[in-house]
Protein backbone atom coordinates (compact mmCIF):
# COMPACT_ATOMS: atom_id res chain seq x y z
CA UNK A 1 0.00 0.00 0.00
CA UNK A 2 1.25 3.50 -0.85
CA UNK A 3 1.70 5.41 2.40
CA UNK A 4 3.71 8.29 3.79
CA UNK A 5 3.97 12.01 3.37
CA UNK A 6 3.15 13.36 -0.09
CA UNK A 7 4.23 16.95 0.58
CA UNK A 8 4.26 19.62 3.25
CA UNK A 9 3.11 23.21 2.63
CA UNK A 10 4.25 26.32 4.50
CA UNK A 11 3.98 30.11 4.08
CA UNK A 12 6.83 32.51 3.29
CA UNK A 13 6.97 36.32 3.37
CA UNK A 14 9.95 36.74 1.03
CA UNK A 15 10.08 34.79 -2.21
CA UNK A 16 13.70 35.59 -3.02
CA UNK A 17 15.05 34.52 0.36
CA UNK A 18 12.91 31.39 0.16
CA UNK A 19 14.33 30.44 -3.24
CA UNK A 20 17.85 31.19 -2.07
CA UNK A 21 17.45 28.88 0.92
CA UNK A 22 15.60 25.90 -0.55
CA UNK A 23 16.99 25.89 -4.11
CA UNK A 24 20.31 27.52 -3.23
CA UNK A 25 21.45 26.45 0.22
CA UNK A 26 19.57 23.13 0.54
CA UNK A 27 19.97 22.33 -3.14
CA UNK A 28 16.43 21.13 -3.75
CA UNK A 29 15.06 21.56 -7.25
CA UNK A 30 12.37 24.15 -7.87
CA UNK A 31 10.07 21.83 -9.80
CA UNK A 32 7.02 24.04 -10.19
CA UNK A 33 5.89 27.65 -9.83
CA UNK A 34 2.23 28.38 -10.22
CA UNK A 35 -0.54 30.75 -9.28
CA UNK A 36 -2.48 29.32 -6.35
CA UNK A 37 -5.44 27.07 -7.09
CA UNK A 38 -7.41 28.69 -4.26
CA UNK A 39 -6.10 32.21 -4.90
CA UNK A 40 -4.43 32.72 -8.27
CA UNK A 41 -2.92 36.02 -7.10
CA UNK A 42 -0.79 34.05 -4.65
CA UNK A 43 2.44 32.51 -5.93
CA UNK A 44 2.96 28.83 -5.03
CA UNK A 45 6.43 27.26 -5.21
CA UNK A 46 7.24 23.53 -5.13
CA UNK A 47 10.69 22.12 -4.27
CA UNK A 48 11.76 18.49 -4.25
CA UNK A 49 14.04 15.91 -5.79
CA UNK A 50 14.93 15.96 -9.50
CA UNK A 51 11.34 15.17 -10.56
CA UNK A 52 9.44 16.42 -7.53
CA UNK A 53 8.61 12.86 -6.52
CA UNK A 54 5.87 12.39 -3.92
CA UNK A 55 7.51 12.25 -0.53
CA UNK A 56 10.28 14.70 -1.45
CA UNK A 57 8.29 17.90 -1.87
CA UNK A 58 7.98 20.98 0.32
CA UNK A 59 5.81 23.77 -1.07
CA UNK A 60 5.40 27.42 -0.15
CA UNK A 61 2.53 29.85 -0.47
CA UNK A 62 4.09 33.28 -1.00
CA UNK A 63 2.54 36.01 1.15
CA UNK A 64 5.04 38.66 0.10
CA UNK A 65 5.75 40.90 3.11
CA UNK A 66 2.80 39.31 4.89
CA UNK A 67 2.21 39.22 8.64
CA UNK A 68 3.99 36.58 10.68
CA UNK A 69 2.01 33.62 11.98
CA UNK A 70 2.41 31.70 15.22
CA UNK A 71 3.59 28.15 15.81
CA UNK A 72 1.21 26.33 18.13
CA UNK A 73 -1.17 23.45 18.58
CA UNK A 74 -3.23 22.37 15.61
CA UNK A 75 -0.35 22.63 13.13
CA UNK A 76 3.06 21.29 12.21
CA UNK A 77 6.09 22.70 13.99
CA UNK A 78 8.96 21.01 12.09
CA UNK A 79 9.79 19.13 8.91
CA UNK A 80 12.63 16.61 8.58
CA UNK A 81 14.63 15.68 5.48
CA UNK A 82 16.88 12.65 5.17
CA UNK A 83 20.47 13.38 4.13
CA UNK A 84 23.27 10.84 3.59
CA UNK A 85 24.68 9.78 6.95
CA UNK A 86 28.23 10.85 6.09
CA UNK A 87 27.10 14.33 5.00
CA UNK A 88 25.86 15.75 8.30
CA UNK A 89 29.24 17.32 9.17
CA UNK A 90 29.34 18.95 5.74
CA UNK A 91 25.90 20.41 6.36
CA UNK A 92 27.00 21.95 9.63
CA UNK A 93 29.96 23.53 7.84
CA UNK A 94 27.67 24.82 5.09
CA UNK A 95 25.29 26.32 7.64
CA UNK A 96 28.08 28.11 9.49
CA UNK A 97 29.53 29.47 6.23
CA UNK A 98 26.13 30.66 4.98
CA UNK A 99 25.04 32.16 8.30
CA UNK A 100 22.08 29.76 8.55
CA UNK A 101 21.01 29.32 12.20
CA UNK A 102 21.82 25.73 13.24
CA UNK A 103 21.79 23.65 16.41
CA UNK A 104 23.32 20.22 16.85
CA UNK A 105 24.07 17.66 15.68
CA UNK A 106 22.23 15.93 18.50
CA UNK A 107 20.59 12.59 19.17
CA UNK A 108 16.79 12.70 19.19
CA UNK A 109 14.54 9.64 19.33
CA UNK A 110 17.43 7.47 18.21
CA UNK A 111 18.40 9.68 15.26
CA UNK A 112 21.24 12.13 14.62
CA UNK A 113 19.67 15.49 13.87
CA UNK A 114 20.93 18.87 12.69
CA UNK A 115 18.25 21.49 13.20
CA UNK A 116 18.21 24.54 10.86
CA UNK A 117 16.00 27.61 10.57
CA UNK A 118 15.02 28.97 7.19
CA UNK A 119 14.71 32.76 6.52
CA UNK A 120 11.13 32.75 7.89
CA UNK A 121 12.18 30.92 11.04
CA UNK A 122 10.69 27.57 9.97
CA UNK A 123 12.53 24.62 11.51
CA UNK A 124 14.05 22.24 8.97
CA UNK A 125 15.67 19.15 10.45
CA UNK A 126 18.35 17.24 8.56
CA UNK A 127 18.47 13.64 9.76
CA UNK A 128 21.41 11.37 9.03
CA UNK A 129 19.65 8.54 7.24
CA UNK A 130 20.67 6.67 4.10
CA UNK A 131 17.24 6.79 2.44
CA UNK A 132 17.59 6.70 -1.36
CA UNK A 133 15.89 9.37 -3.43
CA UNK A 134 13.28 8.38 -6.01
CA UNK A 135 14.97 10.81 -8.43
CA UNK A 136 18.38 11.88 -7.09
CA UNK A 137 19.68 15.44 -7.24
CA UNK A 138 23.14 16.22 -8.58
CA UNK A 139 24.63 17.14 -5.20
CA UNK A 140 25.51 13.85 -3.43
CA UNK A 141 24.86 15.52 -0.05
CA UNK A 142 21.45 16.88 -1.04
CA UNK A 143 18.32 15.89 0.88
CA UNK A 144 16.84 12.73 -0.57
CA UNK A 145 13.29 12.86 0.72
CA UNK A 146 11.08 13.96 3.59
CA UNK A 147 11.51 11.53 6.46
CA UNK A 148 9.29 13.10 9.09
CA UNK A 149 7.25 15.94 10.50
CA UNK A 150 6.21 17.04 13.99
CA UNK A 151 2.62 17.96 14.74
CA UNK A 152 1.59 19.82 17.91
CA UNK A 153 -1.79 18.90 19.37
CA UNK A 154 -3.90 19.34 22.47
CA UNK A 155 -4.84 15.65 22.38
CA UNK A 156 -2.11 13.37 21.04
CA UNK A 157 -4.28 10.25 21.31
CA UNK A 158 -7.09 11.69 19.18
CA UNK A 159 -4.70 13.08 16.59
CA UNK A 160 -2.72 9.84 16.35
CA UNK A 161 -5.91 7.80 15.86
CA UNK A 162 -6.93 10.09 13.00
CA UNK A 163 -3.55 9.91 11.29
CA UNK A 164 -3.80 6.12 11.38
CA UNK A 165 -6.49 6.45 8.67
CA UNK A 166 -3.73 7.34 6.20
CA UNK A 167 -1.67 4.17 6.60
CA UNK A 168 0.26 5.00 9.78
CA UNK A 169 0.71 2.78 12.82
CA UNK A 170 2.05 3.58 16.25
CA UNK A 171 5.80 3.08 16.35
CA UNK A 172 6.55 4.01 19.93
CA UNK A 173 6.05 6.60 22.65
CA UNK A 174 8.64 9.02 23.92
CA UNK A 175 7.33 11.26 26.68
CA UNK A 176 4.66 13.51 25.14
CA UNK A 177 5.37 12.19 21.63
CA UNK A 178 3.49 9.40 19.87
CA UNK A 179 5.54 8.36 16.85
CA UNK A 180 3.34 7.31 13.94
CA UNK A 181 5.15 5.37 11.23
CA UNK A 182 4.51 4.55 7.58
CA UNK A 183 6.65 2.48 5.27
CA UNK A 184 8.73 5.62 4.42
CA UNK A 185 8.58 8.21 7.20
CA UNK A 186 7.23 9.24 10.59
CA UNK A 187 4.84 11.80 12.02
CA UNK A 188 5.68 12.71 15.60
CA UNK A 189 2.43 13.68 17.30
CA UNK A 190 3.47 15.82 20.23
CA UNK A 191 0.96 16.42 22.99
CA UNK A 192 1.16 20.10 23.91
CA UNK A 193 -2.00 20.76 25.91
CA UNK A 194 -2.05 24.29 27.28
CA UNK A 195 0.30 25.63 24.62
CA UNK A 196 -0.89 28.48 22.38
CA UNK A 197 -2.89 27.58 19.32
CA UNK A 198 -1.34 28.05 15.89
CA UNK A 199 -1.98 31.32 14.08
CA UNK A 200 -1.89 31.35 10.29
CA UNK A 201 0.71 33.59 8.70
CA UNK A 202 4.20 33.68 7.30
CA UNK A 203 6.77 31.43 8.92
CA UNK A 204 4.22 28.71 9.67
CA UNK A 205 3.09 25.44 8.11
CA UNK A 206 -0.26 25.40 6.32
CA UNK A 207 -0.81 21.65 6.02
CA UNK A 208 0.65 18.19 5.61
CA UNK A 209 -0.40 15.95 2.72
CA UNK A 210 -0.38 12.14 2.81
CA UNK A 211 -0.03 9.87 -0.21
CA UNK A 212 -3.02 8.20 -1.82
CA UNK A 213 -2.35 5.32 -4.23
CA UNK A 214 -4.96 6.47 -6.75
CA UNK A 215 -8.10 8.49 -7.38
CA UNK A 216 -10.28 5.70 -6.06
CA UNK A 217 -8.53 5.85 -2.70
CA UNK A 218 -9.23 9.58 -2.44
CA UNK A 219 -12.87 9.03 -3.29
CA UNK A 220 -13.14 6.23 -0.74
CA UNK A 221 -11.55 8.44 1.90
CA UNK A 222 -14.09 11.14 1.11
CA UNK A 223 -16.90 8.66 1.68
CA UNK A 224 -15.34 7.37 4.88
CA UNK A 225 -15.13 10.93 6.23
CA UNK A 226 -18.56 12.05 5.05
CA UNK A 227 -19.76 12.56 8.64
CA UNK A 228 -16.54 14.21 9.82
CA UNK A 229 -16.58 17.97 10.42
CA UNK A 230 -14.28 19.93 8.13
CA UNK A 231 -13.91 17.52 5.22
CA UNK A 232 -13.95 19.08 1.74
CA UNK A 233 -14.88 17.83 -1.68
CA UNK A 234 -12.29 16.26 -3.97
CA UNK A 235 -10.12 18.89 -5.71
CA UNK A 236 -8.24 18.64 -9.01
CA UNK A 237 -4.88 20.34 -8.45
CA UNK A 238 -3.67 19.42 -11.97
CA UNK A 239 -0.53 17.70 -10.62
CA UNK A 240 -2.51 15.54 -8.21
CA UNK A 241 -6.09 15.04 -7.05
CA UNK A 242 -6.83 15.51 -3.38
CA UNK A 243 -9.17 16.34 -0.55
CA UNK A 244 -8.63 18.34 2.62
CA UNK A 245 -9.79 17.58 6.14
CA UNK A 246 -9.00 18.83 9.62
CA UNK A 247 -8.08 16.26 12.23
CA UNK A 248 -9.96 16.50 15.56
CA UNK A 249 -7.54 19.03 17.08
CA UNK A 250 -7.57 21.33 14.05
CA UNK A 251 -4.49 20.51 11.96
CA UNK A 252 -5.16 20.67 8.21
CA UNK A 253 -4.46 17.42 6.35
CA UNK A 254 -4.54 16.76 2.61
CA UNK A 255 -4.83 13.34 0.97
CA UNK A 256 -3.24 13.48 -2.51
CA UNK A 257 -2.61 11.11 -5.39
CA UNK A 258 0.92 10.47 -6.66
CA UNK A 259 -0.03 11.34 -10.22
CA UNK A 260 -0.10 12.71 -12.75
CA UNK A 261 2.89 14.60 -11.33
CA UNK A 262 4.79 17.74 -12.25
CA UNK A 263 5.79 16.60 -15.75
CA UNK A 264 2.19 16.85 -16.95
CA UNK A 265 2.83 20.36 -18.30
CA UNK A 266 6.64 20.68 -18.42
CA UNK A 267 9.35 18.39 -19.74
CA UNK A 268 11.52 16.83 -17.00
CA UNK A 269 14.56 18.88 -17.97
CA UNK A 270 12.56 22.14 -17.79
CA UNK A 271 10.61 21.62 -14.58
CA UNK A 272 9.92 24.84 -12.70
CA UNK A 273 11.18 27.16 -15.41
CA UNK A 274 7.85 28.70 -16.41
CA UNK A 275 5.15 30.29 -14.28
CA UNK A 276 2.04 28.13 -14.64
CA UNK A 277 -1.46 29.57 -14.31
CA UNK A 278 -4.35 27.39 -13.02
CA UNK A 279 -6.60 26.35 -15.92
CA UNK A 280 -9.65 28.11 -14.47
CA UNK A 281 -7.70 31.40 -14.49
CA UNK A 282 -6.53 31.16 -18.11
CA UNK A 283 -8.40 34.33 -19.11
CA UNK A 284 -6.39 36.27 -16.48
CA UNK A 285 -3.04 34.71 -17.31
CA UNK A 286 -1.39 37.86 -18.67
CA UNK A 287 -2.44 39.93 -15.64
CA UNK A 288 -1.38 37.26 -13.16
CA UNK A 289 2.07 36.95 -14.71
CA UNK A 290 2.56 40.64 -13.99
CA UNK A 291 1.07 40.58 -10.48
CA UNK A 292 2.87 37.56 -9.05
CA UNK A 293 6.24 38.38 -7.47
CA UNK A 294 9.34 37.76 -9.55
CA UNK A 295 12.53 36.13 -8.27
CA UNK A 296 15.98 35.12 -9.45
CA UNK A 297 17.29 31.58 -9.23
CA UNK A 298 20.61 31.00 -7.48
CA UNK A 299 23.38 32.42 -9.64
CA UNK A 300 21.12 34.59 -11.80
CA UNK A 301 21.32 38.39 -11.96
CA UNK A 302 18.85 40.02 -9.63
CA UNK A 303 17.51 43.36 -8.48
CA UNK A 304 19.31 44.36 -5.26
CA UNK A 305 17.21 44.20 -2.10
CA UNK A 306 16.91 47.58 -0.35
CA UNK A 307 15.45 48.26 3.07
CA UNK A 308 13.21 51.29 2.46
CA UNK A 309 10.34 52.89 4.45
CA UNK A 310 7.56 51.33 2.34
CA UNK A 311 6.89 47.75 1.26
CA UNK A 312 7.44 47.68 -2.49
CA UNK A 313 7.82 45.32 -5.42
CA UNK A 314 9.34 45.58 -8.88
CA UNK A 315 8.07 43.98 -12.04
CA UNK A 316 10.60 43.83 -14.87
CA UNK A 317 9.22 43.16 -18.39
CA UNK A 318 10.99 41.05 -20.98
CA UNK A 319 12.36 44.13 -22.77
CA UNK A 320 12.65 47.03 -20.29
CA UNK A 321 13.35 50.42 -21.82
CA UNK A 322 14.65 52.16 -18.68
CA UNK A 323 11.41 53.91 -17.78
CA UNK A 324 9.60 53.24 -14.50
CA UNK A 325 5.97 53.64 -13.47
CA UNK A 326 5.52 54.07 -9.70
CA UNK A 327 2.16 52.70 -8.57
CA UNK A 328 0.06 53.86 -5.60
CA UNK A 329 -2.96 51.62 -4.94
CA UNK A 330 -6.42 52.49 -3.67
CA UNK A 331 -7.87 51.68 -0.24
CA UNK A 332 -7.69 47.96 0.47
CA UNK A 333 -5.27 47.35 -2.37
CA UNK A 334 -1.63 46.38 -2.40
CA UNK A 335 1.55 46.97 -4.36
CA UNK A 336 0.51 44.59 -7.18
CA UNK A 337 -3.05 45.79 -7.83
CA UNK A 338 -2.26 48.34 -10.52
CA UNK A 339 0.45 46.33 -12.27
CA UNK A 340 -1.84 44.81 -14.96
CA UNK A 341 -3.22 48.26 -15.81
CA UNK A 342 0.28 49.76 -15.94
CA UNK A 343 1.66 46.87 -18.01
CA UNK A 344 -1.02 47.47 -20.63
CA UNK A 345 -0.34 51.20 -20.42
CA UNK A 346 3.37 50.72 -21.21
CA UNK A 347 4.57 47.13 -21.81
CA UNK A 348 8.25 48.12 -21.73
CA UNK A 349 8.26 50.07 -18.46
CA UNK A 350 9.50 48.62 -15.20
CA UNK A 351 6.77 48.78 -12.57
CA UNK A 352 7.43 49.79 -8.97
CA UNK A 353 4.40 49.00 -6.84
CA UNK A 354 4.36 50.56 -3.36
CA UNK A 355 2.14 49.64 -0.39
CA UNK A 356 0.60 52.35 1.80
CA UNK A 357 1.45 52.14 5.50
CA UNK A 358 -1.79 53.35 7.09
CA UNK A 359 -4.48 50.77 7.82
CA UNK A 360 -8.21 50.96 8.38
CA UNK A 361 -10.09 47.83 9.44
CA UNK A 362 -7.20 45.81 8.09
CA UNK A 363 -7.15 47.58 4.71
CA UNK A 364 -4.02 49.33 3.50
CA UNK A 365 -4.27 53.09 2.91
CA UNK A 366 -1.87 55.96 2.34
CA UNK A 367 -3.05 58.11 5.25
CA UNK A 368 -5.59 57.97 8.04
CA UNK A 369 -9.00 59.48 7.79
CA UNK A 370 -11.08 60.81 10.66
CA UNK A 371 -14.45 60.49 8.93
CA UNK A 372 -15.79 59.57 5.50
CA UNK A 373 -14.61 62.89 4.05
CA UNK A 374 -12.34 64.21 6.80
CA UNK A 375 -8.66 63.37 6.54
CA UNK A 376 -5.90 63.38 9.14
CA UNK A 377 -3.78 66.28 7.95
CA UNK A 378 -0.84 65.53 10.23
CA UNK A 379 -0.75 61.98 8.94
CA UNK A 380 -0.83 63.13 5.33
CA UNK A 381 2.16 65.38 5.97
CA UNK A 382 4.08 62.68 7.86
CA UNK A 383 3.45 59.98 5.26
CA UNK A 384 4.29 62.38 2.43
CA UNK A 385 7.65 63.05 4.06
CA UNK A 386 8.26 59.31 4.48
CA UNK A 387 7.28 58.71 0.85
CA UNK A 388 9.72 61.37 -0.32
CA UNK A 389 12.45 59.60 1.64
CA UNK A 390 11.39 56.32 0.04
CA UNK A 391 11.67 57.79 -3.46
CA UNK A 392 15.11 59.24 -2.71
CA UNK A 393 16.26 55.84 -1.40
CA UNK A 394 14.84 54.02 -4.39
CA UNK A 395 16.54 56.36 -6.83
CA UNK A 396 19.90 55.76 -5.14
CA UNK A 397 19.51 52.14 -4.23
CA UNK A 398 18.11 50.90 -7.52
CA UNK A 399 19.88 53.33 -9.83
CA UNK A 400 16.66 54.79 -11.25
CA UNK A 401 16.61 57.83 -13.50
CA UNK A 402 14.23 60.44 -11.99
CA UNK A 403 13.61 61.82 -15.49
CA UNK A 404 12.17 58.44 -16.55
CA UNK A 405 9.66 58.11 -13.68
CA UNK A 406 5.89 58.37 -14.09
CA UNK A 407 3.65 58.13 -11.02
CA UNK A 408 0.24 56.49 -11.25
CA UNK A 409 -2.23 56.64 -8.38
CA UNK A 410 -5.76 55.33 -8.05
CA UNK A 411 -8.40 56.53 -5.58
CA UNK A 412 -6.70 56.89 -2.17
CA UNK A 413 -3.34 56.55 -3.92
CA UNK A 414 -4.25 59.37 -6.32
CA UNK A 415 -5.44 61.53 -3.41
CA UNK A 416 -2.12 60.99 -1.64
CA UNK A 417 -0.09 61.61 -4.77
CA UNK A 418 -1.94 64.89 -5.39
CA UNK A 419 -0.95 65.98 -1.88
CA UNK A 420 2.66 64.80 -2.22
CA UNK A 421 3.13 66.82 -5.40
CA UNK A 422 2.52 70.02 -3.46
CA UNK A 423 4.08 69.08 -0.13
CA UNK A 424 7.26 67.99 -1.93
CA UNK A 425 7.27 69.88 -5.25
CA UNK A 426 9.54 68.43 -7.88
CA UNK A 427 9.30 64.89 -6.49
CA UNK A 428 6.67 63.72 -8.99
CA UNK A 429 6.90 65.74 -12.18
CA UNK A 430 4.72 63.42 -14.24
CA UNK A 431 1.61 61.83 -12.74
CA UNK A 432 -1.55 60.01 -13.74
CA UNK A 433 -4.26 60.49 -11.12
CA UNK A 434 -7.26 58.18 -11.47
CA UNK A 435 -10.32 59.21 -9.41
CA UNK A 436 -8.29 61.66 -7.33
CA UNK A 437 -9.78 64.32 -5.03
CA UNK A 438 -8.35 67.14 -2.92
CA UNK A 439 -7.49 66.03 0.61
CA UNK A 440 -5.33 68.95 1.83
CA UNK A 441 -7.21 71.47 3.96
CA UNK A 442 -4.51 74.13 3.73
CA UNK A 443 -2.46 73.35 0.60
CA UNK A 444 0.80 75.25 0.26
CA UNK A 445 1.28 77.75 -2.54
CA UNK A 446 4.10 76.11 -4.50
CA UNK A 447 5.48 76.31 -8.02
CA UNK A 448 4.63 73.23 -10.09
CA UNK A 449 5.78 74.66 -13.37
CA UNK A 450 7.03 71.77 -15.53
CA UNK A 451 4.82 69.23 -13.77
CA UNK A 452 2.51 67.27 -16.07
CA UNK A 453 -0.66 65.66 -14.77
CA UNK A 454 -3.43 63.54 -16.25
CA UNK A 455 -6.56 63.59 -14.08
CA UNK A 456 -9.41 61.19 -14.90
CA UNK A 457 -12.69 61.57 -13.01
CA UNK A 458 -15.75 59.35 -13.26
CA UNK A 459 -18.95 61.23 -14.00
CA UNK A 460 -20.87 58.84 -11.74
CA UNK A 461 -18.21 58.56 -9.04
CA UNK A 462 -19.93 59.25 -5.69
CA UNK A 463 -16.62 60.31 -4.10
CA UNK A 464 -15.93 62.98 -6.72
CA UNK A 465 -19.33 64.61 -6.33
CA UNK A 466 -18.92 65.26 -2.61
CA UNK A 467 -15.25 66.29 -2.43
CA UNK A 468 -13.21 69.30 -3.56
CA UNK A 469 -11.85 68.96 -7.08
CA UNK A 470 -8.13 68.40 -7.48
CA UNK A 471 -7.74 69.87 -10.98
CA UNK A 472 -8.07 73.60 -10.08
CA UNK A 473 -5.78 73.16 -7.07
CA UNK A 474 -2.98 71.71 -9.20
CA UNK A 475 -3.52 74.13 -12.07
CA UNK A 476 -3.33 77.08 -9.67
CA UNK A 477 0.20 75.97 -8.78
CA UNK A 478 1.27 75.99 -12.42
CA UNK A 479 0.96 72.31 -13.24
CA UNK A 480 -0.07 71.41 -16.78
CA UNK A 481 -3.22 69.39 -16.11
CA UNK A 482 -5.13 67.37 -18.70
CA UNK A 483 -8.45 66.70 -16.96
CA UNK A 484 -11.17 64.46 -18.35
CA UNK A 485 -14.55 63.51 -16.97
CA UNK A 486 -15.46 60.11 -18.39
CA UNK A 487 -18.65 58.06 -18.40
CA UNK A 488 -17.67 55.88 -15.45
CA UNK A 489 -18.10 55.46 -11.71
CA UNK A 490 -15.22 54.82 -9.30
CA UNK A 491 -13.92 51.63 -10.94
CA UNK A 492 -11.38 51.74 -13.75
CA UNK A 493 -12.27 50.70 -17.28
CA UNK A 494 -11.20 50.72 -20.91
CA UNK A 495 -11.68 54.48 -21.23
CA UNK A 496 -9.18 55.09 -18.45
CA UNK A 497 -6.62 52.87 -20.13
CA UNK A 498 -7.08 54.42 -23.56
CA UNK A 499 -6.76 58.00 -22.29
CA UNK A 500 -3.84 57.17 -20.01
CA UNK A 501 -1.99 55.32 -22.76
CA UNK A 502 -2.40 58.19 -25.23
CA UNK A 503 -1.35 60.82 -22.68
CA UNK A 504 1.63 58.78 -21.49
CA UNK A 505 2.86 58.15 -25.03
CA UNK A 506 2.57 61.86 -25.86
CA UNK A 507 4.79 62.91 -22.95
CA UNK A 508 7.96 61.46 -24.43
CA UNK A 509 10.84 60.06 -22.38
CA UNK A 510 11.14 62.83 -19.79
CA UNK A 511 9.04 65.62 -18.24
CA UNK A 512 9.26 69.02 -19.83
CA UNK A 513 11.86 71.32 -18.28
Amino acid sequence: MTTGIHHVTAVTRNVQRNVDFYAGFLGLRLVKQTGGFEDAEQLHLFYGDALGSPGSVITFLVWQDGAAGRIGTGALSEIAFAVPTASLGNWLTRALAAGVPATGPARELGETVLRLRDPDGIIVKLIAKDAPAASPLRDPDAPTRICGATLLTDDAEATARFIARFGYTEGGRHGPVIRMTSDRDVVDVRGSAGFVTAGQGTGTFDHIAFRAPDVSAVQQMRLALRDHDGVTNVHDRKYFLSLYVREPMGALIEYATDGPGFTVDEAPERLGEDLMIPPLEADRAADLRVMLPQFARPGEDRMPARDLPFVHRFYTPAAPDGSVIVLLHGTGGNEADLMPFAARLDPNAMLLGVRGRATEDGSARWFRRIGADTFDQADIHAEAEAFAAFVAGALRGYGLDPARLTYLGYSNGANFLGAVMRLHPGLARRAILLRGIEVLEDPPAVDLDGTEVLLLTGRHDPFASTAPALEPALSACGAEVAAHVIDAAHDLGDSDLALARAWHAAQGSAPTD
